[in-house]
């Protein structure tokens, strides 16, 4: 069984479409979640969080052989080498269940 990871990229709000245009073309891309969040980094840590501007946060699961591509597309697509561009974690899944088939793993990305 191939090792599967999460990658998840916290980017500005404004880039999604870019980013999403970009993951759609990938000929192996499984899906994402998307999700509105507020925070800051360590430019940010005197600002009140209710000020922040709103940043996405996409959530993947991929087989690891597609990590870097997937990562490389995020990057490169949500830079504008500004403060604030975002982060991307790339972390280890030890299991994936589709609630809808019992699909497990790789056959339920």
């Amino acid at each position: 069984m191939e090792e599967m990871k999460e990658i998840k990229a916290i980017i500005q709000e404004f880039m999604l479409p870019k980013v999403v245009e970009a993951l759609r073309a990938h000929p192996e891309f499984p899906g994402l979640t998307v999700s509105r969040v507020r925070g800051f980094g360590r430019s940010g840590t005197e600002e009140d969080l209710s000020e922040t501007p709103p940043k996405c946060k996409l959530e993947i699961v991929v087989p690891s052989t597609l990590v870097d591509s997937v990562v490389e597309l995020i990057r490169s697509h949500a830079h504008t080498g500004r403060p604030g561009d975002g982060k991307i974690f790339v972390y280890t899944v030890d299991e994936v269940v589709r609630i809808r088939t019992g699909e497990r793993d790789q056959d339920a990305l």
